[in-house]
């Protein structure tokens, strides 16, 4: 492999993202390009609607009109991807896909990173990164799935609850 995949974002009609997409997931499957175009996803959001007095959740799009590819940019992966119906092209500077900086792939939620967990409710730890910073609390809950830990920090005498991130905080040995 010349590089690494990447994340990119493409173009489509708006209303085509679905089907966009499993077009290129055919296309993927019957070419055998699983090594050039890794994955590729229509980010969602659950969201509660409420009509005619009536709560229901509904599937939203966070991005309407894009679709969101983990490829390895090769002249074959761009040419498959920019040829399936609905697709109108790459987002980027004329004809020149741009790949999502690590920042934009994390604030998009896009790829999980796992965190690992060296404390528990009761340890005490440290707080690492964020206005707390040098201030030591006890574990009260830790959450895995919404990456929050929520940490009993004594400040002017009192003890106050405080949410992090669950790399925020790190164990006290």
């Amino acid at each position: 492999m010349p590089e690494d995949a990447k994340w990119y974002v493409v173009h489509t009609y708006s209303g085509y993202e679905n089907k966009v997409a499993s077009n290129l997931e055919k296309t993927v499957e019957n070419r055998q390009l699983h090594d050039l175009i890794q994955e590729i996803r229509v980010p969602t959001e659950l969201v509660t609607e409420i009509k005619d007095n009536k709560r229901r959740e509904v599937e939203r799009k966070i991005f309407p009109g894009y679709v969101l590819i983990k490829m390895v940019l090769t002249d074959e992966s761009w040419y498959v991807v920019r040829n399936i119906r609905g697709c109108t092209g790459f987002v980027g500077p004329s004809s020149k896909p741009i790949p999502l900086t690590d920042e934009e792939i994390a604030k998009l939620g896009v790829e999980k990173k796992e965190i690992e967990v060296s404390y528990g409710v009761g340890d005490s730890v440290s707080i690492i990164d964020g206005p707390l910073e040098g201030f030591v609390g006890t574990v009260e809950e830790v959450d895995v799935e919404k990456n929050r830990v929520r940490v009993m920090v004594s400040m002017f005498g009192r003890e106050t609850p405080v949410e992090l991130e669950l790399d925020q905080a790190e164990s006290v040995l």
